[in-house]
């Protein structure tokens, strides 16, 4: 058994050196890597760093207030590996305020439009130190994206200063990789949108329906809980995805909020891979999360959409108390240890104050400020999605660091 276990063990090894480290060896055929920057714009063989002589000419640009700079606009077939960026003023309403896009073969309409905080993997208009697989930012201070963005003829990303104020010191750079793909290359996309108070018992649309083939690959939410309702618990409602056809009810559904980001129970700061919250501060209500299908591949063929419910949780005695002030609020379930209550299914309707309920958790409709980015590949370079909100409605009521 012993030489058996050891021979496994050997194995594994040997396969994971061969996998890990045969991309890093190997020397493929009719590649070529690009750096754009504003040091070299064009990204050309030979044409880097020339101003002042070599000597940091040109490491970074000031952006007017509603002025917009293309960060690079790419003829060519290729792979975008890494973005890098930072500038000067991170204030809530900057993050919400500029906007990134970005557009494949010469497409009219963005394939990604939202704010450029939200985009790199923290709502809410806030920066501070996490780690994803997909998104980083190592010191609260810059923001980092590796997501592989195929193209097969151009590419270009544009960013647009819509707020009013200049920014004065805009640093970036894209790496890519010119390369060529097949036929059934998958483009990426993303949808950010917010809803500043929710419409009370409609699920919170993520990602509207999409037609076409593609991944989608997860979100990042940001949660501004309404003050009326104290420090309750926000985090009840269930993610949904609907996919290839589904109508009236979804294929794919969660258990929780807080169950849908790996964590239970309640939800505190940390920062994984695949799932994190960066943001978790009751007292304020600011919760800031995501969640990224990469070990667990989420495929649909002909459409999806997801959405997540708007639904809190506190003591049976605490919604009561919410009812009888008026509040818009409408409890679903109770239960406790012995029991659970499925109360939209009783008939006649029986109210929560009725003494025949026992006391319990009580899960209830609610309305909050939540707003999301959601990220996906799609077999076609743009979508049906619509424009990103104006600026007003992106930075109104954004909570102060």
């Amino acid at each position: 058994m012993k030489i058996m276990l050891s021979s496994i063990l050997l194995f594994l090894t040997i396969a994971q050196y061969t996998c890990s480290g045969q991309e890093l060896f190997d020397m493929p055929k009719d590649k070529k890597t690009k750096w754009i920057s504003f040091e070299n714009q064009s990204g050309d063989k030979g044409k880097g760093g020339i101003e002042n002589k070599g000597a940091k000419g040109h490491a970074f640009n000031a952006l007017k207030a509603g002025e917009s700079v293309d960060l690079m606009d790419l003829e060519g077939s290729g792979t975008i590996r890494r973005i890098w960026m930072t500038f000067n003023d991170r204030s809530p309403e900057m993050l919400r305020a500029i906007k990134i896009e970005m557009f494949w073969d010469n497409s009219e309409t963005p394939a990604v439009s939202a704010p450029i905080g939200d985009f790199f993997g923290i709502g809410l208009g806030q920066r501070l130190p996490f780690q994803s697989k997909l998104f980083s930012d190592p010191e609260g201070r810059s923001f980092n994206c590796a997501i592989p963005m195929p193209f097969k003829k151009h590419a270009k990303i544009t960013i647009t200063n819509e707020s009013d104020q200049p920014l004065n010191q805009l640093f970036y750079d894209v790496n890519i990789l010119m390369e060529a793909h097949d036929e059934d290359m998958l483009y990426f996309h993303s949808y950010w949108s917010r809803a500043n108070k929710t419409k009370f018992g409609k699920d919170f649309e993520i990602l509207p329906k999409v037609t076409g083939k593609g991944r989608f690959i997860g979100t990042n939410m940001g949660v501004k809980t309404d003050p009326e309702l104290e420090t309750t618990w926000y985090g009840e409602g269930e993610v949904k995805m609907y996919i290839d056809g589904d109508s009236d009810y979804p294929t794919l559904v969660g258990t929780g909020t807080e169950d849908y980001i790996g964590t239970a129970y309640g939800q505190q700061t940390y920062s994984h891979m695949y799932q994190g919250s960066p943001i978790a501060n009751t007292e304020k209500g600011i919760f800031a999360f995501y969640r990224y299908h990469i070990p667990d591949p989420v495929y649909f063929y002909d459409d999806i959409s997801v959405s997540i419910q708007i639904m809190g949780g506190a003591g049976k005695e605490k919604v009561q108390e919410f009812i009888d002030k008026g509040l818009n609020v409408k409890p679903v379930t109770l239960h406790n240890d012995l029991t659970f209550i499925k109360l939209l299914e009783l008939e006649p309707e029986v109210k929560l104050s009725d003494p025949s309920l026992p006391n319990g958790w009580t899960n209830f409709y609610r309305e909050d400020d939540v707003s999301a980015t959601a990220y996906f590949y799609l077999d076609q370079p743009q979508n049906e999605l619509s424009e990103i909100a104006p600026v007003e409605e992106r930075t109104a009521d954004l909570p102060k660091k």
